[in-house]
């Protein structure tokens, strides 16, 4: 538990958000440069392309945080483009990188890599990124027991 008074909470948490859209806005400008794709498109391929490849729709909007009606219009998009393909399956959807999707973000991942590297990494400190890191997994798993 943190010792911080209540006006001390308020400003770190002004800090973390302004901190938190300053790093994403600056990734996400250098990524739409990059590759043309939009923010959401990005995170989409991502998770697809970390989980292997395929997910079930409903695991997709948690892990991206996002109410179902979001995903399924942006993953309309998506199959337009050729990304990705979405197959009814016993209790849900799975959806599918398709391979112009997994070309995409296989070009991607240097660039997005030297983004985050450039905007967040080296501005901190030998040991601030393990912290960092840390204190992120402590609220995510924190926040996924309420």
């Amino acid at each position: 538990m943190s010792t911080v008074g209540p006006g001390e909470a308020t400003e770190l948490w002004l800090l973390w958000k302004r901190a938190h859209e300053t790093v994403r806005a600056a990734v996400v400008a250098d990524m739409t440069t990059a590759s043309g794709l939009s923010e959401s498109e990005l995170s989409v391929l991502v998770c697809l392309y970390e989980s292997g490849g395929v997910l079930r729709q409903n695991a997709l909007a948690a892990v991206l945080g996002w109410d179902r009606t979001r995903l399924s219009h942006q993953l309309t998009r998506m199959e337009k483009r050729g990304y990705v393909a979405r197959d009814k399956v016993a209790n849900g959807v799975e959806v599918a990188l398709r391979p112009e999707g997994r070309r995409t973000i296989e070009a991607s991942v240097p660039a997005l890599n030297a983004s985050t590297r450039r905007h967040l990494l080296d501005r901190l400190g030998p040991d601030d990124a393990s912290a960092l890191k840390a204190i992120v997994e402590r609220l995510l798993l924190s926040d996924s027991s309420r």
